[in-house]
């Protein structure tokens, strides 16, 4: 992770927009994915990381998170990248797990373009 994505967890955090156990999470996220490989940056995965965070934010807050029909473009987008598919819905049951936050479908087809994203841009 390179030191702007750091500082945009850092601000987060110190702003008390996210949860401290939600910027340690998308934290060990970001470091897992760095040591399979990606190169995690801001530029790769700085609005993987907001995205997230502040979803994860507002479930665990009880906010509104709308559960959005996948769109057929975006699932089509998606099926060149059953990786990126896969990971979102590990992420998501990490979070289940680990911070109670059940990440509604939407949610996941969202970080799964994140991933897919993030994907095409390997370690250096």
């Amino acid at each position: 992770m390179d030191d702007q994505l750091a500082e945009r967890i850092r601000l987060f955090r110190e702003s008390g927009r996210v949860r401290p156990e939600v910027a340690d999470f998308v934290t060990a996220e970001l470091t897992r994915l760095a040591a399979e490989g990606r190169t995690v940056t801001e530029a790769t995965a700085g609005m993987l990381t907001s995205h997230l965070m502040m979803a994860l934010t507002r479930l665990l807050d009880g906010g509104p998170i709308v559960e959005l029909p996948a769109d057929e473009r975006i699932a089509a987008e998606l099926s060149d990248h059953p990786g990126a598919v896969a990971r979102a819905a590990a992420v998501a049951a990490r979070a289940e797990r680990l911070l109670g936050a059940a990440l509604p479908r939407s949610e996941i087809v969202f970080l799964g373009l994140h991933l897919a994203v993030l994907a095409r841009h390997p370690a250096r």
